[in-house]
């Protein structure tokens, strides 16, 4: 199924095909002067089916190539029904692809590898699978991660354990070719048992002595609910958490994030799946479903704090700055900032007043009835994000979500944050590197314009600019002449 050229929903800088499904974000690596990211993708149709792995490749996180799909089902195979999530390394001039190998009927899913020699343009899968069946009192088992540390190759699987806790599994090996199971590295806590769930692509970044273990909440009554981050030490091949898990994203449209170490020292990049908030069938006529976000940056603070920041890289996005106000606002009088296009970059310190909610509207419809809200809440210590009134049409989900922000609770403290919005997504980052995304889908017709407004009986104080994005030199049509069969 084609979608048309026109839609206004389509995201333009956020990495995906023109059409069809994708999921997961997958492979992450960089190889022979490119970052490399792959994705879980259906060339046929915008359902999640026919599970492969798509391709893009930049030099800069800028300037996109679409490559040709690199892992397809094999027929008869041990991957017959999907090649699912995994990652990617590369090692001795070549890229080698772990991955989950799905088949109908059989509940785990065995870690299996492929490789390229041409920098991923083609690909050899293993005669039989790396590690063919899951620890014993497991009920969940798939999406393998794989890193080099400390001269050993180590690997994360997720799983869902028989008692009920969510455990990544912990794999080493010398060579890459023979595994040993040292156990769970990591495990939820005994009390969530009430409520049976696993991890699903578990990802780990180490900073000096301390890692960052991320994971993607899953259930088998509800499926996929939310993304944690556990930061901590490990100890003898266990990981020893400093805090319970908190929220990697505040958002309603995140999930399965996927890390990569880029080639400068200590710098860790992410990427993550923004599945769609309308109904099936809206995105069937619309022939697309999921759009990868923004490339992160993820660090860790010497209190513990996890902070994930836009690439700066995507500074070079940035064209003509559209907005540059600054100003107060009352209740009787809020103010029109101006217009903006679809695809945008915005800054923003706001000062609240103390005695009530206010920030900026994004009014996506002439007569104001359809908008975005990005409040500020000095009482509750945090920021709103309401999708309530973002779409005209009743298909698409509403919603209102917040994110920690105490800086909002002191008295006269500016908040800065930024927000790019990309036709039918938005993520919204705080200064302090909290981040929340969530999808919007407006009909209204425009055009697009921003508005500062407050509840409280004082004034709040705003400062904005807004930048056109462009995109870059993406390669947008979908490469499918290798198809990465080989087998």
């Amino acid at each position: 199924m084609s979608t048309s050229r026109v839609d206004p929903h389509l995201p333009a800088v956020h990495l995906r095909p023109p059409r069809n499904w994708i999921n997961d974000p997958n492979g992450l690596v960089f190889h022979d002067g490119h970052y490399h990211v792959f994705f879980q993708y259906n060339p046929h149709g915008p359902q999640h089916a026919n599970v492969h792995w798509g391709h893009f490749r930049s030099p800069d996180l800028i300037n996109w190539e679409q490559l040709p799909v690199a892992l397809a089902p094999t027929p008869g195979g041990e991957d017959a029904d999907g090649c699912y999530s995994g990652n990617a390394i590369s090692v001795d001039g070549r890229l080698v692809a772990f991955y989950s190998a799905n088949r109908t009927g059989r509940w785990w899913q065995p870690v299996t590898t492929a490789e390229s020699q041409d920098g991923g343009h083609t690909w050899t899968k293993r005669p039989e699978l790396l590690v063919p069946q899951p620890p014993a009192d497991t009920t969940m088992y798939r999406d393998p991660y794989v890193w080099r540390q400390d001269g050993r190759w180590r690997m994360l699987v997720g799983s869902a354990l028989a008692d009920g806790r969510a455990a990544a599994q912990l794999y080493e090996s010398h060579d890459l070719e023979h595994w040993s199971y040292r156990g769970p590295f990591h495990t939820s806590s005994p009390a969530a048992t009430a409520d049976p769930s696993g991890w699903e692509c578990p990802q780990y970044a180490t900073f000096g002595d301390r890692g960052v273990l991320v994971v993607s909440d899953w259930t088998p009554q509800k499926g996929p609910r939310r993304t944690l981050v556990i930061t901590g030490r490990e100890v003898h091949g266990r990981f020893t958490a400093d805090a319970p898990p908190v929220p990697l994203d505040h958002g309603p449209d995140f999930y399965a994030p996927a890390l990569l170490k880029s080639p400068e020292e200590g710098r860790w990049l992410l990427w993550g799946w923004a599945w769609e908030a309308r109904d099936d069938a809206w995105a069937q006529e619309s022939g697309w479903a999921g759009v990868l976000t923004l490339p992160r940056e993820l660090t860790l603070a010497d209190d513990g704090t996890v902070a994930q920041r836009p690439a700066r890289e995507l500074l070079a996005l940035r064209g003509e700055r559209v907005l540059h106000r600054t100003g107060h606002v009352t209740r009787s009088q809020p103010a029109e900032l101006g217009q903006v296009s679809r695809t945008f970059d915005l800054t923003a310190t706001l000062t609240p007043d103390p005695s009530g909610a206010g920030g900026l509207r994004l009014l996506t419809s002439a007569d104001g009835t359809e908008f975005l809200d990005i409040s500020l809440d000095p009482v509750a210590g945090h920021l709103t994000v309401d999708r309530s009134h973002a779409s005209l049409d009743p298909r698409a989900r509403p919603g209102r979500y917040t994110l920690p922000c105490p800086t909002a609770e002191v008295p006269g403290a500016p908040v800065e944050l930024r927000v790019i919005v990309d036709r039918s997504i938005a993520e919204v980052h705080l200064a302090s590197g909290q981040a929340l995304t969530l999808r919007m889908y407006p009909v209204g017709d425009g055009p697009w314009r921003l508005l500062a407004h407050t509840t409280g009986t004082g004034r709040s104080d705003f400062a904005v600019e807004a930048w056109e994005l462009s995109t870059g030199g993406t390669h947008p049509e979908p490469l499918l002449a290798g198809r990465g069969q080989n087998a």
